[in-house]
């Protein structure tokens, strides 16, 4: 069906190396779960995955599981990258619920229809943010990557209400011209990949205080 997959193995899963494709690149065999094929008895009962192990500075080793089995065809090494540029998906989402709609996740709409349309202009504000960048990166001969988003929607916020109550279309072109040599300004540093900062768990914050053990007098320990 030309669909594939790539994914985390979890720490349980378990499998059988038919094959040694490269360096921390095995051919397995894994057991299809019986719930799988109670609901699908069409299933086999085994397939094969391909198992890429690797491991970045700082973190734990972790293995990829995916669908692509052909070694020549992918090689180990694009795929780790591949997954990780996978992840910069999550760099958008957080934008689309953290920075525009301001951790405002609800849709205000209450019909299907409206609910489509809020979402299509939620996503094409964000679209025309991106294409702004992308403008100006090209200019200044950058990755879109290396303008602040941030900072781009809201300079893009201030200049569409300033050119709107100022009731002037003529003088739109002038305004984005000026809007793109403002986000010039907001062009960030290259990224560090070689850093590392492993999950944490981060303590949670209470209002009351800390039962602590009472310490005994030294005129009770006398006694």
């Amino acid at each position: 069906m030309g669909r594939h997959w790539l994914t985390p193995a979890k720490s349980n899963t378990t499998w059988r190396v038919i094959e040694t494709l490269g360096k921390d690149d095995l051919l397995v065999e894994m057991e299809t779960s019986s719930e799988a094929r109670k609901k699908h008895p069409h299933l086999p009962t085994h397939f094969d995955v391909r198992a890429i192990r690797y491991q970045r500075k700082g973190y734990p080793p972790r293995t990829l599981l995916t669908s692509l089995v052909d070694a020549k065809l992918y090689p180990a090494a694009e795929l780790r990258v591949l997954y990780h540029e996978r992840w910069e998906i999550e760099l958008g989402f957080g934008e689309l619920k953290t920075d525009m709609l301001q951790r405002l996740e609800t849709i205000r709409s209450r019909k299907p229809d409206t609910v489509a349309q809020e979402l299509w202009g939620l996503l094409l504000a964000y679209n025309l943010v991106r294409l702004e960048m992308e403008r100006v990166a090209d200019e200044t001969g950058v990755a879109p990557t290396r303008i602040s988003f941030i900072a781009a929607l809201r300079l893009v916020v201030d200049e569409w209400i300033w050119s709107t109550n100022s009731n002037a279309p003529g003088a739109i072109p002038r305004h984005l011209t000026d809007l793109r040599d403002k986000i010039r300004v907001f062009v960030l540093p290259d990224r560090r990949s070689d850093r590392s900062y492993p999950r944490a768990v981060k303590l949670k914050m209470s209002n009351y205080d800390r039962k602590r053990p009472k310490k005994s007098s030294t005129r009770s320990r006398a006694k």
